[in-house]
């Protein structure tokens, strides 16, 4: 399969996290990937994020320069003669984070009313959200929510990495951009979204914006991958050291609760449980495993 996907472009390569745009509505503070991410990495244990494709979807109120800014990353261009997007297109772009290649399918909606219905089949699946508006139109920042919630619809918000990205940014005057950044930090912060303000026109921060995109995408997926693993090395645990034969929770539920706990990890259990500690999420839950 990878044979059959476009090289990675040279200025496609992700070493180190990007930073936010603004810390006051970043989806975390650290400076640098998840220390599990890296180390992933560096021992190849990435499993099957360098085959996958992860989705984007880019939706907001018609004009606020969704096709722009998608163009503007994946071809460098800037069409000023305007052409509504009709239904859904989109853009596949590859890029390397930390020496694994990485693949975004950026899908453009459409913000029409009318192809809405049909832009919206294809929000499922999506890895991370992007709403777009407008910074000289305060209407669009007020429809955010409802194209959010639209979005989440077909999507688990749990699973998905929210953006909410101001465009326009050349148009907008110091002081009126401003009092418009203020307004959006404050709606990415209720949506749990990750603010930027960009400039199709002239580039700014668009390329640093995909880029934090990728990075973040990445991170969750490598990090979802880890967790399936830890869980899949779990179950091969467990059917190991419960006897042969039918599964009866009224007698073997102490088996699996044992090789769960750090106490219990690698080795048999005994006849009784002891009381002991379930390791959960990284948290120490207290409660009797029998």
């Amino acid at each position: 399969m990878m044979s059959m996907l476009a090289p990675v472009r040279r200025d496609r390569i992700i070493a180190e996290l990007p930073q936010c745009f603004h810390k006051e509505s970043a989806l975390h503070s650290r400076s640098s990937f998840h220390p599990q991410v890296t180390g992933a990495c560096q021992e190849q244990r990435t499993g099957t994020v360098g085959f996958k494709i992860s989705k984007i979807i880019v939706v907001g109120d018609l004009s606020v320069g969704k096709t722009c800014l998608i163009n503007r990353f994946c071809k460098d261009t800037f069409d000023k003669n305007y052409k509504a997007t009709i239904g859904v297109d989109f853009e596949m772009e590859r890029f390397e984070v930390l020496g694994v290649p990485f693949s975004l399918q950026l899908w453009d909606t459409a913000g029409q009313e009318r192809f809405k219905c049909i832009a919206s089949t294809y929000y499922r699946g999506a890895q991370a959200i992007v709403i777009v508006f407008d910074v000289n139109d305060v209407a669009s920042l007020a429809h955010t929510r409802q194209w959010l919630a639209d979005a989440l619809k077909e999507n688990d918000p749990s699973n998905v990495i929210l953006f909410l990205v101001g465009s326009k940014k050349d148009l907008s005057p110091s002081a009126q951009y401003s009092l418009m950044e203020r307004d959006a930090i404050k709606v990415a912060k209720e949506m749990q979204a990750e603010y930027w303000a960009v400039s199709s026109l002239t580039g700014e921060n668009v390329r640093e914006f995909f880029f934090r995109v990728a990075s973040l995408t990445f991170e969750s997926s490598v990090l979802a991958e880890l967790e399936k693993s830890s869980a899949r090395k779990i179950g091969d645990v467990v059917r190991e050291y419960l006897p042969r034969g039918r599964w009866d929770p009224s007698q073997h539920h102490h088996w699996l609760r044992w090789v769960t706990t750090e106490q219990g990890r690698g080795r048999a259990p005994p006849p009784r449980c002891p009381r002991g500690t379930l390791r959960l999420w990284g948290r120490e839950q207290p409660r009797p495993l029998c």
